[in-house]
């Protein structure tokens, strides 16, 4: 894995980069950058098709590719937090998806740290653990 922190505007990335962020399961997409994420690729009404063929898809934690967003499911409400396991199991699930779909480009920000509440240290390590022996470059982008 090749793995960089850089201060810049996620979404000026280029487009050979898959982009990632957290929600939960009901998708409100309400607060912190899923707001954005959501105005940009139209996700809500995606994820509306997804429930109404197969809602098991957006249990949690798992992740699901819409477009070129990977979302991480980390939690089952909105006001839920997510927990160091359900992130572990959110980005192992995306390290599939990469593996399956030769996907070698993400950029994110620091996931699960903003209004999640979870210590971005801990969640570095983490994307280390399950990224460390991949392909995959990993851009973390904050502002």
């Amino acid at each position: 894995m090749e793995y960089n922190e850089i201060k810049k505007d996620l979404f000026s990335v280029s487009d050979d980069y898959y982009l990632a962020h957290c929600i939960s399961s009901d998708f409100v997409m309400g607060g912190g950058i899923a707001v954005l994420f959501n105005k940009k690729f139209n996700l809500k009404e995606q994820f509306k098709q997804i429930k109404k063929e197969d809602s098991k898809l957006l249990e949690h934690p798992t992740c699901i590719l819409v477009v070129r967003v990977f979302n991480l499911i980390t939690k089952k409400l909105v006001f839920h937090k997510p927990t160091y396991e359900t992130m572990r199991g959110a980005l192992e699930k995306m390290k599939e998806i990469c593996d399956e779909n030769n996907i070698k480009k993400i950029a994110m920000p620091r996931i699960g740290s903003g209004i999640d509440g979870l210590d971005w240290i801990q969640v570095r390590e983490i994307i280390h653990e399950v990224f460390g022996n991949s392909e995959v470059e990993i851009l973390v982008c904050y502002i």
